[in-house]
Parts: C-alpha cells; structure tokens; sequence
C-alpha cells in the first residue's frame, strides 16, 4: 500500500516528511522505475490511464533521480522536474519549495491598470547573468518608475546560453541563473521593492533538444495542425486529457511555488484547440485560482491579434487581461526609419496611425492585409486601454534587424524622446525592454547555445527569417553581428550598467515621464474615451486629454521639421472655456538632451519645433 501524500502537483517528485512519492504519466509504457543517485531502483506502481507512482522512504529533498524504462535500459529525466543541477540531458534533482522563508505576506498582487512593464533576460540583464546580480539592480528600476517586471522564459534549456523559447523542462527554473530558491529570492525581493514580476511561459511548442516527452507518451504532440516551430501540442485530440493537466498545473506551479503575479502567454496564435473549453481559458482560471487572495495578471502575446483573448468569459472569451499590440510598434518603426517592408508593408508611420492606435488599440481590427494576404486583427474598439500593450521596442524586434540596434540608435534624439512621450502618457499599458530606460549601447541579438548539429540549422533559419527584408536580405548581413550559437553574440547583448550614469538625460526623460504618468490625475485615468486627436502635418499631430474636473491635457507631437501652424483651423488647439495652455512638459528640455526650444506663444502662430513631443496644461485665466 503506497503512503498518502498531500501533492501540490498531479506529476514530478513530491518530497514529505519521511520520503519522497513520485508520479509520472507514461502510457507508452509498460513498466517504470527510479533511479536515485544512479545506483538506487525503485519500481514504480501502475495506476489507471497510464500514470505510475510509488513513495520511497528516505529519499529526500537534493537527490538526484532519472526514469528508466527497461532494466539497463536509457535514463530520463523528469517531465515535471523541479530542478534539472546538470542540464536537461541530466538527472532530475529533489526540490522542496516549503523550505523557503517567504518575505512577502503584505504583497496582495497586481491588476493591469496603473502597470509600467519591464522586460528582461536575466541572462543578459546584468554582467553575471543571475537572479542574485539582478536583485542588485532592482532598486533601480524601481526609481526610475518601473511597477512590473516580465522575465523571459526560464523553463530549463539546453546549452549555456539562450533566449529561453526552446525550453524543454517546463517547470525546472533553469540551472543557468541559479537555484530555484535564487529566483523565489529575486521574486521576494521585488516584492518588497514594490515591484510584480510575471514569467513569460511557452506553451506553443517544445525545444528540440532535451525534449524527452516522446519517451514516455506521443500524445503529447499532435500532426493535426501546422506549427512554426515544429509538432504542435496536443490539446484537444486522443489522450489530450493529461497533456492539458500537464500544462495547466504548469501555469499555477509558477505561481504557487514562486508567487509570481501572472504570467505572459508567448505566441498564443500557435495554441491550438477546438475543445469546448479552450485550454487558454483553463489556464486562465487556474492562474487566478493559484493567485488566491492576490490578484495576478495575464497577458498574451499574438500575431493575429485576437480579441477573444481579453474578453470575459461570459461574452465568449478566455478571460486573460492584456495583449501585445505589435501594430503601434510597427507605425512608430516605420515613423522613424522610414522602412516600411515585410510585415511592416501596410503601415504609413503617419498622424493618422498613431492617433488611432492610441485611442483604439490595434489598427488592424479585421481589414485586408496585404502583406499576409488576408485580414488582420479583430474588433476591438470597445476594449479598455490598459488591454494594449504599447512598446517601441522588445526582445523580438530589436533582434529582427542586421544588428539589434536599439530604437535611439535608428531614430534621431528629438524622434526617441518623442516617441517615449507618446507611448509613456498614452492610455495603454507601456512596456520597456531592458536598458532602453538609460539608453543602453548594447544590442540584443538572437543567441542560442545549440548543439553541433543544430547550431548551423538554427543559424540557416535564422538567416531565411531576415531575408524577407530587402535591407538585410543576404545571409551575410543578417547575421553581420554573429551566428546565435557564438558565445560572442550573446555576451554582445549583457547590459553595461555603467552607461545609466553617463545618460543620465535618457533616464530622467523615463523618470519624468512615469512621475506625470502616475501623478498626474488626467494621464493616471488610462481614459480613451476622453482623448481627441488631430492631425496638424505630414508628420505632426495633437492629441487632447478632455480631462473634465481635472481640466483638459493637450499633447503635441511632430516627428519631422519644424513648421509654423499656420493657418490654424483646428478646434481641438483652441484653448478650453475661461483658461489657457501652459506648459506642462517638453521633449527639448536640456534636462533630457534638448536644445531648449521656444515657449509656445499663447496668441497668434504656433511654432512646433521639428521631433519634439509637448504638453500643455488648462490653466484657469488671472
């Protein structure tokens, strides 16, 4: 008779107070067993519908275990790993996360309104490449502004570098950054600098390498629909049950184990399911019932952007709080490079397109797009802007370019601080990559440690990917800054923290901007509705904030030369009822680089200097 034990989940190496009970899902398989520190065996019991379990006394928290499936037979490591100490071809390792002395009982979570995300690779975040290096760096971030950190992948994956999508041990934090009680530590930390964090999870597909789940079942995987990456997961077919528990419990194990405040969905056009009860909306409910009493934030990352992701399950959604708005980062790309090709064809960069992305969202919401040959996007004009994530840039679309240039690389000074005022004071959800908040020199490429047989295939790919735009269409020049299996590509992209204190103006520009963000009652409010817009130029145009009992806020911005407004025919300019414009704020501060620039003159032509951004206040007459 096997010992109860209380399991926090369905499968993986549950330790208790005189031994340790295992459970595994291998259908294909007629037999299992343990093998502890590679010399102990422990068969494992079968159960119905293809799960084996048993406890083992004495086995405790730190030992080492794999799987075997005949006597002298290969070893495996656990599909529900806690901790993989020597990689993912390695042995599993005990992991007991009630040891950990939390610090955080008055943290309650958080709620997407009021949110500044920042994503980061811990890897390349700080020169050593840790959770205990960043923890260092998080006081930082927090006086610049910062409220919620988004940590890309860190399921374990193979090699000693990487950007974590390949991840094949989807609950063993990898080994790279430290223990998992280094990231509990992080989490903690964070925490009680006021500061969320939620861990970007890939669900979408598994690594190549290191990925053993065929061994113990090929229900994993499903042939029925085309995936990007390779075999698309099964979540809806023969067998799906399991796999769908896999992944869910998955979903609140970060949660539970490590309080994270949500999680960031990777690519969720490439999930797949036609069940009745879409796996995305499980996740959903079981992320927040994982939350308990602290409230947790999902957001979504898809290419089709489908609303069905942020709407409530009563209306046929799957209840997920935020998704990311690529169409706003690619208007502004195409504003200030003036490249509009690949999957940037169908955007102009003009007034226009900033005015409605800011006010709407997406500006694809199911019209013809011509560089897919298709319509795009989904209604979304009644969604509430906190649901749009704006950036100018993140990890993906620094990387698509010859060489990771950073967007105040590509634009001139006036055009970034612009742009910065733009997406920092508009009403959707903002979001920084790494280093953008002191105006790092350092790229971020694509790197992947693979192995030798996959590194020239990787890097083939990757080559293919770029090529689709003209600018960087030969292999040479897409991979100017080194293949992604060089170790040189990835120390290229680690963070010089040095350089925060000599851009001093690049991080002042952040910290003003959030403190009018977050103080200010009209731009705090988040409100579409209340914003009006209008197009001044070829590249000018004005937004007005009607702000009611906190009065009016008007935003100018103009990212070509200067001109003279003149003549002015444009009621969204004229001042409101008994008050006047007064300056708020302005991009040409020499406070943030600028030269200055003139005062708006309160009679008569306006001057709208060339790439600035300008606000005014309503300011009741003497």
């Amino acid at each position: 008779m096997q010992t109860a034990v209380q399991r926090r989940l369905p499968v993986g190496a549950e330790p208790a107070t005189d031994g340790t009970h295992f459970r595994v899902w291998a259908p294909r398989r007629s037999r299992v067993e343990v093998v502890l520190d590679r010399f102990r065996t422990i068969e494992l019991e079968g159960e119905r519908d293809g799960y084996f379990s048993r406890f083992a006394e004495g086995v405790q928290p730190g030992m080492l275990y794999q799987f075997r499936f005949e006597r002298n037979g290969p070893l495996f490591p656990d599909p529900a790993s806690r901790f993989q100490s020597e990689g993912v071809h390695g042995p599993s390792q005990i992991i007991d996360p009630s040891t950990y002395q939390w610090g955080d009982d008055r943290w309650n979570g958080v709620r997407i309104e009021g949110q500044v995300i920042y994503e980061m690779h811990i890897g390349s975040f700080t020169p050593e490449g840790t959770w205990k290096s960043a923890i260092e760096r998080l006081p930082l971030l927090v006086e610049t502004g910062i409220t919620l950190l988004e940590v890309m992948p860190v399921a374990d994956f193979p090699g000693t570098f990487g950007w974590g999508y390949d991840g094949v041990d989807l609950f063993a934090p990898t080994r790279l950054y430290g223990s998992p009680d280094d990231f509990r530590s992080f989490v903690d930390r964070a925490h009680g600098l006021g500061l969320g964090v939620i861990l970007d999870v890939v669900y979408n597909h598994i690594g190549p390498d290191g990925n053993y789940l065929n061994e113990f079942s090929e229900a994993y995987f499903t042939n029925r629909y085309e995936n990007e990456w390779g075999q698309a997961l099964n979540f809806d077919g023969p067998d799906s049950g399991p796999v769908r528990e896999f992944f869910i419990s998955n979903a609140g194990y970060w949660i539970r184990e490590f309080h994270l405040d949500g999680l960031r969905l990777d690519a969720t056009q490439q999930i797949f399911d036609k069940s009745a009860d879409h796996i995305l909306a499980c996740i959903n409910r079981e992320a927040r019932n994982a939350g308990g009493i602290r409230s947790v934030v999902l957001i979504a990352e898809n290419e089709g952007q489908d609303s069905r992701l942020v709407r409530s399950p009563q209306s046929g959604g799957y209840g997920l709080d935020a998704i990311w708005n690529d169409d706003f980062h690619h208007t502004a790309h195409v504003a200030v490079t003036g490249h509009n090709e690949a999957y940037y064809s169908d955007y102009c960069g003009s007034p226009q397109e900033f005015i409605s992305s800011i006010k709407w969202g997406f500006l694809y919401q199911g019209q013809y797009y011509t560089w897919q040959k298709k319509s795009r996007g989904s209604f979304a004009l009644d969604l509430r802007p906190a649901s749009f994530v704006s950036y100018i840039q993140n990890h993906d679309q620094i990387a698509n370019s010859a060489l990771g240039s950073r967007v105040h690389e590509v634009a001139s000074p006036g055009q970034y601080r612009a742009l910065t005022a733009m997406m920092l004071l508009s009403p959707a959800t903002p979001l920084l990559f790494q280093g953008q908040e002191f105006g790092t020199s350092r790229p971020f490429l694509f790197f992947a440690d693979h192995n030798e047989d996959l590194a020239p295939l990787i890097a083939e790919g990757r080559s293919e990917f770029l090529s689709q735009f003209p600018s960087i269409a030969s292999s040479h020049t897409a991979l100017l800054s080194g293949a992604p299996h060089e170790r040189s590509t990835f120390e290229k992209c680690k963070l010089d923290w040095t350089e925060r204190d000599k851009n001093a103006h690049i991080v002042a520009l952040h910290q003003d901007l959030l403190q009018l963000r977050r103080e200010d009652p009209v731009f705090s409010a988040q409100r579409s509705d209340w914003i009006h817009g209008a197009v001044l130029g070829p590249d000018a145009f004005a937004l007005r904030f009607m702000g009611g009992s906190h009065g009016d806020r008007l935003l100018l911005v103009n990212l070509g030369r200067g001109f003279r407004c003149s003549p002015n025919p444009e009621p969204l300019l004229a001042p409101p009822g008994n008050a006047e414009w007064d300056l708020l704020w302005s991009s040409d501060d020499p406070r943030y680089g600028g030269a200055g620039g003139a005062r708006m003159r309160k009679l008569g032509t306006w001057n709208i200097s060339g790439h600035s951004a300008i606000v005014f206040y309503e300011r009741t007459r003497n």
